[in-house]
């Protein structure tokens, strides 16, 4: 099981503090009482991403609350940013990812949090909340939805039957990365997902570059690099889980927590084959995806009652226990099953934290040449 406390402090080394006060205001002069505001309507509109909550969560929400939830999904952090830049969503919460998030956060598209209303908030770890203060200065927005990380995973019978004699590579980034693994295994598929943001900085990392560098001569570097494997990719994915566990793939780039939901459907399928999400020599890029109340939501209220409901113990552990992601919920850590808790892709040890690259923030400019970068290797050009 994964030194928690460790890994904490590995996460904690990330924050940054931010702290400060403000000068009380004159007292108002007395007033005519202001009438209450009226009721919320019973109903709450979330936007997520796909096969990421657990089954029967929002039927035990409505079923409690009497609210009526909506829920729709979206594929990329690109997709649910346009949105936010749109305007007028039509959604109470989402759920950013942190490549995404800072900037979300200064440009005003959530709403602050009303601690008062979460009463289950000191589940939370603080180690963790303060590695999103880099995100969200005082925690003021957002809450740790799950968080996992991007690395490789593979259908590893597939993998070692179409390498034949050539053995697994040291660093498990070369399986994606490298010509001559990836010249064998197009055989039977490799898959990228298709985000600029979750492509470009894995191959940032890959040839030594600050995996969330600003600067469009290493995205250019990277496209390069990405450019020499171009032909062998056979798919640029929205519906991973499904690619893998249905034979489609046998080598991704994809989120360690969508690796290991693949790996059970494959398993209900009737699947023998053994996948699984690796842990590669050089280290892999952490996420934290994150619950937020948008600036227009029509249902403030409702959204505290939900983030609240999420925040209970039994409810993080319910995540991580169905759906292989980690949990920033502290307390509950001890009611999940010891093969979750135990499981070093879902909760790593020591040794591997200290390998993760930590969210970084692109700017507007930057992410525009991220952009560039992936459709030019994309397109082959």
């Amino acid at each position: 099981m994964m030194n928690k406390y460790l890994w904490s402090a590995a996460i904690a080394a990330l924050a940054l503090a931010a702290c400060g006060k403000k000068e009380e205001a004159p007292a108002p002069a007395a007033s005519a009482p202001v009438a209450a505001a009226p009721a919320e309507e019973k109903v709450l509109n979330i936007y997520n991403w796909p096969d990421y909550i657990p089954e029967g969560m929002i039927a035990a929400f409505e079923k409690e609350t009497g609210i009526k939830v909506n829920y729709d999904t979206f594929e990329t952090n690109e997709a649910l940013n346009a949105k936010l830049v749109a305007g007028s969503t039509g959604y109470d919460i989402v759920v950013p990812g942190t490549t995404f998030s800072p900037a979300q956060t200064e440009a005003g598209f959530f709403q602050p949090l009303d601690r008062a209303k979460l009463k289950n908030y000191g589940n939370l770890d603080p180690a963790i909340m303060m590695g999103l203060v880099k995100a969200d200065p005082g925690n003021k927005h957002l809450v740790p939805w799950a968080w996992g990380f991007t690395t490789v995973g593979i259908n590893r019978t597939k993998v070692e039957k179409a390498l034949g004699k050539m053995p697994m590579p040291e660093n498990a980034w070369d399986l994606v990365f490298k010509p001559e693994y990836t010249s064998k295994l197009k055989s039977c598929g490799i898959a990228y997902l298709d985000s600029p943001t979750e492509i470009i900085p894995p191959a940032l990392h890959y040839i030594g570059k600050d995996a969330y560098s600003n600067d469009p001569a290493d995205h250019k570097a990277a496209a390069d690099m990405l450019a020499k494997v171009r032909k062998d990719v056979r798919i640029f994915s929205s519906t991973m889980i499904d690619d893998i566990a249905g034979g489609k793939a046998c080598a991704v780039v994809g989120w360690s927590g969508d690796v290991n939901i693949a790996a059970g459907r494959a398993k209900e399928n009737g699947s023998k084959d053994v996948i699984e999400a690796l842990l590669p020599s050089t280290g892999a890029l952490v996420f934290y995806d994150t619950m937020a109340i948008t600036k227009d939501a029509k249902h403030p209220e409702n959204a505290h009652a939900f983030i609240d409901f999420y925040l209970r113990a039994e409810n993080g552990a319910l995540m991580a226990d169905e759906l292989s992601y980690s949990t920033g919920n502290q307390a509950a850590l001890a009611k999940m099953k010891p093969e979750v808790s135990g499981n070093k892709t879902i909760f790593v040890d020591a040794e591997f934290a200290k390998k993760l690259v930590a969210p970084g923030k692109f700017t507007n400019e930057g992410r525009e040449s991220v952009a560039n970068a992936y459709t030019a290797f994309k397109k082959g050009k």
